[in-house]
């Protein structure tokens, strides 16, 4: 038997229902203040189901689902794969300059 169906379109986080249960992420690190994109929260909703709550996200970009961003000159990390000298992949993490 399916369930009832009430399925919403968030076109972004300005969106009515773009934050429905998606908590404010926590201060991580020497981040400096919440993201104006996302509110804090890193994610928002692209399509949710309020019947049942499930739902697609959207990472924000601007924070990388952070929810936090760095303000100043400080270093913020970034992920990334790259190949090791025998030729297997590998996580790294650079510290880089945030983008302004």
């Amino acid at each position: 038997m399916s369930h009832e169906k009430r399925i919403v379109l968030c076109s972004g986080p300005l969106d009515p229902h773009a934050f429905d249960g998606i908590p404010v992420q926590p201060k991580r690190g020497d981040l400096d203040a919440l993201c104006p994109d996302c509110a804090g929260h890193g994610q928002w909703n692209r399509e949710i189901d309020l019947a049942s709550h499930r739902s697609k996200r959207h990472f924000c970009e601007r924070c990388d689902a952070r929810g936090w961003i760095e303000t100043g000159d400080d270093l913020v990390p970034e992920h990334d794969i790259e190949m090791t000298e025998d030729g297997h992949p590998q996580w790294v993490v650079r510290m880089e300059r945030p983008d302004k």
